[in-house]
């Protein structure tokens, strides 16, 4: 009765906990959650054996994803086909992978503890879990959706040691609180002190490498960026007897930037309601306006390429299209479908399901007003991506989406989550262009200078200052998630062997 009442009484906590800890990102914002949320599961991985650990890290880890992923519902029931029943199935089922990646932190942990010791257990926990994060974000073409330090967006002085360490700086310092807090329930006086002791000097080492870099002021010569937000629904963007009307939206919000002296100017993906090439007229009205404005402008349009279909961003100046990129990291199951021989079905299912050809290289367009790069829709999530156009010369970095498929709900929000942490990275200004939001300027401290609500139908324009350094991140890239691996690893395999010793904690 007493080990029933036991699972009971885990499986409340670590659920609860996974619970509030999904609502550390937006829209609540519970930041503090994701200081203390993962101790109860560390606590449990520690006294529990491998297996039931294992199972409470995924059966927890797959709460915190539906909890966090939940916007996707909205997506699946008003864009699918799938039944009513069933329109929960695919988040269900990408929740459980993602929370996948918990459950072998957790086992991994129970592990160490009855091979070694709690307390290297605790003290590897950090590396392992940005391991976890590190695999997930790359593997089978990456979801890095929901890593940890994204919760702290909003906390300046915590996220400027992303300019050394990525986003995974962030999460190893959580872990690392997370593990202190845990091994003051289950080690002894003097190891829990010294954890305490070695959280406290890395909280204390970030928030005064924060301090100081906030204090900097903001160097080098800033370009005048206007970005367009249409509010256009997405049922209505590809309807042809709405193509007049959508036009209309834009021509009257350039009209706007009359004025405003911009220098580049930036609309959403995919914002042409038509193929752009194959419209040579709306390409010399797009010509024209920049001539009138004298501003190049930025324009996304779904191009095709011998018979396949490419998401592009088009340069236009007053002598019409000027460059362009196409989209690299397409998104699965969006614009194209993995193992499409196997799963091809699934196009069926939903009006959202595309089938895109990736582009092949990352394109800094050298053009006035400075050299920029662009990324489309979710290609800012990936840091590895990101950072190619910056390390390729890009001095301002771009970001159009078409968040329209999410409605009102909390998936725009979090995206945008991810662009504070890529600015701060490469001390790099991000200008976002989002058809329903959320459009906004990013400073290269990772601040949200300005930004529109979502569905809001309005245009911004912004100093935005140019990029002059070379951080660490930009020379060397995520070396703490590598780190990790090699660190998570090298723990494993060093403990295969070795029995923990009796009366170690």
């Amino acid at each position: 009765m007493t080990r029933v009442w036991d699972g009971v009484m885990h499986a409340v906590v670590l659920l609860v906990a996974a619970f509030v800890m999904a609502l550390a990102f937006p829209r609540t914002d519970w930041w503090l959650t994701s200081w203390l949320g993962l101790a109860p599961l560390l606590v449990i991985a520690t006294i529990r054996r491998p297996g039931p650990a294992f199972f409470w890290g995924w059966a927890s880890g797959t709460l915190f994803f539906t909890v966090l992923l939940r916007w996707l519902h909205f997506t699946f029931q008003i864009y699918s086909a799938i039944p009513w029943p069933l329109v929960w199935g695919p988040l269900i089922l990408l929740a459980a992978y993602c929370g996948l990646w918990t459950g072998v932190v957790s086992w991994a942990v129970s592990w160490l503890t009855a091979r070694r010791s709690a307390a290297f257990a605790l003290a590897v926990a950090p590396f392992l879990w940005v391991a976890a994060e590190w695999l997930r974000g790359h593997l089978f073409g990456g979801f890095p959706w929901g890593t940890l330090g994204y919760s702290q967006y909003l906390r300046l002085r915590v996220i400027q040691i992303a300019e050394l360490a990525g986003v995974h700086g962030v999460s190893f310092l959580l872990l690392a609180v997370n593990a202190a807090l845990a091994g003051c329930l289950v080690l002894s006086r003097r190891h829990a002190l010294t954890g305490v002791v070695a959280a406290g000097v890395l909280l204390g080492a970030t928030l005064l490498f924060g301090t100081i870099r906030l204090a900097e002021t903001a160097p080098g010569p800033q370009v005048r960026v206007s970005v367009i937000q249409p509010s256009i629904e997405q049922p209505l963007k590809w309807e042809p007897r709405y193509t007049q009307e959508t036009l209309d939206i834009y021509f009257a919000l350039l009209r706007r930037l009359a004025g405003a002296h911009s220098q580049l100017i930036v609309w959403p993906e995919t914002a042409a309601p038509t193929i752009l090439r194959r419209d040579p007229a709306l390409v010399d009205r797009l010509a024209a306006a920049s001539a009138e404005l004298g501003a190049p402008m930025v324009v996304g349009s779904i191009d095709v390429v011998g018979e396949r279909f490419r998401n592009t961003a088009f340069l236009i100046n007053a002598a019409g299209i000027g460059g362009r990129y196409d989209k690299i990291q397409l998104v699965p199951f969006g614009e194209f479908v993995p193992l499409s021989g196997l799963l091809g079905f699934v196009r069926g299912w939903a009006q959202f399901i595309a089938e895109l050809e990736a582009g092949t290289r990352a394109v800094v367009f050298n053009a006035p007003p400075a050299p920029f790069g662009v990324v489309i829709c979710y290609e800012g999530i990936f840091p590895d991506l990101f950072r190619q156009f910056v390390r390729d010369g890009a001095l301002l970095m771009l970001n159009m989406t078409n968040d329209a498929w999410f409605g009102r709900t909390s998936g725009p929000e979090q995206h945008l989550t991810m662009y504070p942490f890529r600015a701060i990275e490469h001390r790099i200004s991000v200008v976002r262009a989002a058809n329903t939001g959320v459009s906004a300027f990013i400073a290269p401290s990772g601040m949200i200078v300005r930004r529109l609500n979502l569905f809001e139908r309005d245009v911004m324009t912004e100093g935005v200052s140019l990029r002059t350094r070379r951080t660490l991140f930009t020379r060397v890239g995520d070396w703490l998630g590598l780190l990790s691996l090699a660190v998570g690893g090298a723990a494993l395999a060093a403990s295969w062997r070795r029995a923990a010793p009796m009366g170690t904690v």
